[in-house]
């Protein structure tokens, strides 16, 4: 494994890291994932108190920077939105200032991108992007983890992100597919296609990485791909729009036919979880021998802890 040096680093979107420091991340959660499985626990974190900041909810990132943390001698301190004033009674600034005096990192999973960017401006300790409307940069890690465990290796691989192409995970796959080399296809009808900025950005990086990067409304585009992924048609805070995303969705759906559209029998399915079965995916094809969304579930933990352990361990 080479040796990369990312202390003190924040890890906010994966724009900030080269296709080396995001590879040397997954080598190092291959490393830290085998040694828990032999029972080897790590101290790097020892006498380190990391602050988690929940805005929204979460099962696997609450518990992926909990068990992590812990696992290498951390002690992790859960902050939800009824537990501090952030940017409520007190500015985000303000907050980020008394929080950097106290821990040693900081998670934040909310809302607003410019949240997580003040918290690692303003606090002074590495600061790790749990989820923002714009970004989800440590699934994305646990995402290139588990295509690497099934195929071996990322650089040449087709993905298709089928659905809600401007969402936080649509964004992220469009950075990160772009620098590590893998060609994506965003399927989504044109009123939720992404920003086109972004993707211009990421053309930019897949002119080096010898990845194609295209945005389309066919689902014929799936053809020959590696992996399928979706992600829940409304995200969090957008319930209101459900009905109608669902509509316009419907024909996006990743159900056996879509599979079988790639023409490849050994296609793999994957979902960020929670998943809404019957709406972004059937319970067949999510129930499917080709689902590894439980390997990608686990995965979350061993990235978040080579997240931690880059930028913060001892």
């Amino acid at each position: 494994m080479n040796m990369i040096s990312l202390k003190g680093r924040s890890f906010l979107t994966l724009k900030d890291f080269t296709p080396e420091e995001i590879g040397y991340l997954i080598d190092l959660a291959d490393d830290l994932k085998a040694k828990k499985k032999k029972g080897i626990f790590g101290t790097s974190l020892a006498h380190k108190n990391i602050a988690l900041i929940f805005e929204k909810p979460s099962t696997r990132t609450r518990c992926a920077f909990t068990v992590g943390c812990v696992d290498e001698g951390g002690h992790p301190e859960y902050l939800g939105i009824h537990d501090i004033q952030l940017g409520g009674k007190e500015s985000v600034e303000d907050t980020a200032r008394v929080l950097g005096r106290l821990f040693d990192g900081i998670e934040f999973r909310g809302f607003k991108h410019s949240t997580v960017e003040d918290l690692a401006r303003y606090s002074g300790v590495p600061v790790w992007n749990g989820l923002t409307d714009d970004f989800h940069p440590t699934q994305i890690l646990a995402d290139f983890m588990t295509i690497r465990e099934h195929f071996g290796d990322l650089a040449g691989r087709k993905m298709c992100f089928v659905g809600d192409g401007r969402n936080n995970m649509a964004n992220s796959f469009l950075v990160g597919c772009g620098k590590m080399g893998v060609s994506l296809s965003v399927i989504a009808p044109k009123e939720l296609w992404p920003d086109p900025e972004l993707v211009k950005l990421a053309q930019g990086y897949a002119a080096s990485s010898g990845a194609v990067i295209e945005v389309t409304d066919s689902v014929d585009a799936v053809k020959d791909a590696d992996v399928i992924y979706t992600d829940v048609w409304a995200s969090m805070g957008e319930e209101a729009k459900a009905a109608e995303r669902t509509a316009m969705l419907r024909p996006y759906q990743v159900n056996a036919e879509l599979m079988k559209k790639t023409g490849r029998p050994d296609t793999i399915f994957m979902h960020c979880l929670p998943a809404v079965k019957g709406n972004e995916v059937t319970e067949e094809v999510f129930e499917s021998p080709q689902s590894v969304v439980f390997d990608e579930a686990e995965n979350r933990m061993h990235t978040i802890k080579a997240v931690m352990v880059a930028t913060l361990g001892e």
